[in-house]
């Protein structure tokens, strides 16, 4: 009998664990390389393996012939529409970073110096990790607008043997209650690269010779709402208690709630949600993403709670996020919804069965 060889799922800029959870979901692990002490500390809390460390400036050398799977999600402030957009000054450096690493030359250090926002030229790192280590499968997330460099990696990785697919994919067409868009690379060198298929759709699909048909998305009622049954009562001899679920956030949607909307914004063109619609993509970035509830005309009612938030990003409501309010915030709004890592990674994991085989 062979001895095994030992694989990793190595996570690039691993976050709070949205791929990790993902994984999870699977029967897997990865271990994280993260840079952010909060955020360190809450993969720490959450079971989630990860090593302390600049994802530039770590070595690949000692990850040879270890690593099976990698997983990348860069920093994508410069990139985001929510930001001030120095990536798309800083594409073309981008862009011949991606060409001198794939040609053996490493450029970053004086592209970097180049760039308007250092950031920016992260998005290269994935590339960096995949040429060195030659995983068996790669997926990669970053907002909408860094999808012609993954489109580049693409096709530098399909130069070197990988199945390649990139797109957008709605994180409610697979369940959760958040229509988050955000640009995909997946790539494997022992199948062929395909995106996963949706299992919600818009306003539903409905049966024919082939199936069931799509559920229609799910509605952050669904998400947040007071499951019937799984409640446990809160309160005293004097006020009485409240129903709230075991699993969910910390109040129940009943009464006036119902007529709540979700605001994303101060602006007066902020994005306004029904609880019966899902969320729009969660920012939690500057001030000008200020994420309340309101009533329908438009009273403020409060800030949207950090499990609620947790909650619609696809994460446990009990997830121990780490750091002060703020931080905690933006670590959701950052994250991979787990519901859809699982969903892709389904697409590139072998399976037990065949990892045995």
């Amino acid at each position: 009998m062979s001895t095994p060889v030992a694989s990793l799922i190595l996570d690039l800029f691993a976050g709070p664990g949205g791929w990790s959870q993902g994984l999870r979901a699977l029967g897997m692990t990865d271990m994280g390389i993260e840079i952010d002490p909060a955020v360190c500390a809450t993969r720490t809390a959450a079971g989630h393996t990860t090593i302390r460390a600049d994802v530039a400036e770590y070595p690949t050398a000692s990850l040879r012939g270890k690593v099976t799977g990698l997983i990348g999600s860069p920093p994508c402030q410069t990139f985001s529409a929510a930001g001030l957009r120095a990536g798309n000054t800083d594409l073309p450096l981008c862009h011949q970073a991606l060409d001198d690493l794939a040609h053996g030359h490493d450029t970053r250090r004086e592209l970097r110096a180049a760039c308007t926002d250092a950031r920016s030229l992260l998005v290269v790192e994935p590339l960096r990790y995949a040429l060195d280590l030659r995983p068996d499968w790669i997926a990669l997330e970053e907002v909408p607008g860094v999808l012609p460099l993954f489109e580049h990696t693409a096709r530098l990785l399909a130069g070197v043997g990988y199945s390649t697919w990139t797109g957008i994919l709605n994180a409610a067409d697979f369940g959760l209650a958040q229509t988050r868009r955000r640009a995909f690379l997946i790539a494997s060198r022992t199948r062929p690269a395909l995106p996963p298929n949706p299992t919600h759709a818009e306003g539903g699909t409905p049966a024919d010779l082939f199936g069931d048909g799509l559920p229609p998305w799910r509605a952050m009622l669904d998400a947040l709402g007071c499951p019937p049954a799984v409640v446990v009562t809160r309160g005293n001899h004097t006020t009485g208690g409240s129903t709230f679920p075991t699993t969910g956030p910390s109040w129940a949607v009943t009464g006036r709630a119902r007529s709540w909307l979700l605001k994303v914004g101060n602006r007066s063109s902020a994005t306004r949600r029904r609880l019966d619609q899902p969320a729009p993509t969660l920012l939690f970035g500057k001030a000008l993403n200020d994420v309340s509830w309101i009533d329908s005309d438009g009273t403020p009612v409060r800030r949207l709670a950090v499990d609620e938030a947790a909650v619609l990003q696809g994460f446990p409501a009990t997830y121990p996020w780490a750091g002060s309010r703020t931080k905690q915030f933006e670590q959701i709004g950052n994250a991979v919804p787990p519901p859809l890592a699982t969903a892709l990674l389904r697409t590139l994991v072998p399976t037990a069965m065949e990892v045995a085989a």
